[in-house]
């Protein structure tokens, strides 16, 4: 009869020692923001929802440890057991981690470890699951990706500057990333070694084996180019724009029972319900066991861009149902036109109904959600991205409402009011019909679709996303399988929506 061998504890180390300097900071770069989170916060949150991790150890800049015990309380990330200060350099901050893991071990006892760049916040759980399987064969992991760029070997002469003295075949060239993953034992060894060495001195792990242990072979796993390390000011902003386009899954329930009992007995105010996306949103909530109340200008005479009918309309379901838990906003115009020969009125009127009017609810919803800990849903337009002639006013709205949901999730987090933002590639709508007409069949996202994952995403705990919701995803045209990896496709198809 075989014995069940118990999986040994894998832990993720995430180092955070260093400082702001290159990207021009006075505080360090894993605290800086992007997409209205520390980057650090990102990192954590990969880390945390990753099944094969089982905890977590942080090795802060010193002086700040603070600052992330703060981030990690408030977040409720539950795999971090420990933030420790960083030494002085990597080498001292690696050995202060390794003591760290070997407490609670018993004797002989190995486990695995996962070193981990703190701003490298796009990291995948692919890469992620890849090196703890990995590690089931090997005792050292690195990962890496092949080298684009062609890469040089110099030397300096005098004030004459770098001459290229060597150009390595490009082909059996890799870069680094992180995570770089050991078993226990045997990068505690390595540094054992290491420390003998008067000269030892180490910018990564995997060197530290190379040079220390050279007969234990480093595997690797590789890595993927949106995995990118923020180190320069040009990284804060492509990794800020990677997070924006990036699509977001909507946890899908599990069955029609799960459906019924998260939404029985809730308030749904669905602002634009009449036809449409909003008004599937609101029958598919209320065959669910929801109280909606879809409001519209063509049903119910509700003009979303009147602050006093918004407020009226909150006000009312409030009185009647004595909560409100989901606030979802559909409503909008679309006028196509050169803006030079665009007449004053039109003008108002998409300012009023795009722009104005979700500011407006948005604000006449806050007390109610935040008594409910409830969620406020908006939406864009796959032509967010970048503005296209004769759709400037459309383009620019809906472009505001990806910032506005942004920073509404930032401002509301402390209150425990999620927002988020749905962003349907071309959808089969009244308002797309009006302004291009009947199209042919199978090319547009069908509005139940839309709808169905605008439910998934209520019923989430994800805040401040923009979810993609694409016609050919198999899960009937939602974004079910997301990832940095999509956002190259997601730019791509974006420039021939609307």
């Amino acid at each position: 009869m075989s014995q069940h061998i118990a999986k040994p504890r894998t832990t993720a180390v995430i180092l955070a020692g260093g400082t702001g300097q290159r990207v021009g900071l006075s505080i360090p770069k894993q605290l800086l923001k992007i997409a209205g989170k520390a980057v650090i916060e990102h990192t954590l949150t990969t880390f945390e929802n990753a099944d094969s991790i089982d905890d977590v150890i942080v090795l802060m800049a010193q002086g700040y440890v603070p600052d992330i015990e703060k981030i990690v309380a408030k977040a409720g990330f539950k795999k971090v057991s420990k933030v420790i200060e960083g030494g002085s350099t990597r080498n001292e901050t690696t050995e202060r981690a390794i003591a760290a893991l070997g407490e609670g071990l018993a004797e002989g006892e190995d486990a695995n470890v996962l070193f981990h760049d703190a701003v490298r916040p796009l990291l995948s759980q692919r890469v992620i699951d890849d090196c703890v399987v990995a590690l089931e064969r090997f005792q050292a992991v690195d990962v890496a990706i092949p080298s684009a760029d062609t890469i040089i070997v110099t030397r300096t002469h005098g004030e004459d500057g770098e001459f290229i003295t060597e150009i390595p075949d490009r082909s059996r060239l890799r870069r680094g990333q992180t995570p770089q993953a050991f078993k226990l034992s045997t990068i505690k060894r390595a540094y054992e070694v290491a420390s003998n060495d008067p000269n030892f001195q180490a910018t990564d792990d995997c060197s530290v084996v190379l040079k220390y242990l050279p007969d234990v072979p480093i595997h690797v796993v590789a890595g993927d180019e949106y995995n990118m390390k923020v180190t320069q000011p040009v990284d804060v902003f492509i990794a800020d724009k990677l997070f924006q386009l990036a699509s977001t899954a909507a946890p899908e329930q599990v069955s029609e029972e799960a459906y019924r009992e998260l939404l029985t007995g809730k308030t749904m105010v669905v602002f634009g319900g009449s036809y449409g996306i909003g008004k599937d949103i609101g029958e598919l909530a209320e065959s669910y066991g929801a109280k909606v109340y879809a409001l519209g200008r063509s049903t119910t005479g509700t003009h979303v861009e009147n602050p006093e009918e918004v407020d009226d309309a909150l006000s009312k379901a409030y009185a009647e149902t004595g909560r409100i838990d989901y606030v979802v906003n559909t409503a909008g115009v679309l006028r196509i036109g050169k803006l030079a020969e665009t007449d004053n009125a039109t003008i108002e009127e998409a300012l009023k109904v795009n722009y104005l009017a979700p500011v407006q609810i948005a604000r006449s919803s806050y007390k109610y959600l935040s008594e409910t800990k409830g969620q406020l849903l908006l939406y864009t337009s796959s032509s967010y991205t970048r503005g296209r002639a004769e759709y400037s006013l459309y383009s620019s709205t809906k472009a505001a409402m990806v910032n506005l949901t942004q920073a509404l999730s930032d401002e509301w987090a402390g209150d425990g009011v999620r927002v988020n933002c749905i962003n349907p590639e071309r959808t089969a709508t009244p308002m797309r019909t009006k302004a291009f007409g009947q199209e042919p069949s199978g090319s547009l996202l069908s509005s139940e679709a839309v709808a169905r994952t605008s439910l998934d995403v209520l019923l989430s705990e994800l805040t401040g996303h923009v979810i993609d919701v694409r016609q050919q995803d198999p899960t009937a045209g939602a974004a079910r399988a997301s990832g940095f990896e999509q956002a190259l496709a997601t730019v791509l198809d974006r420039q021939d929506g609307v």
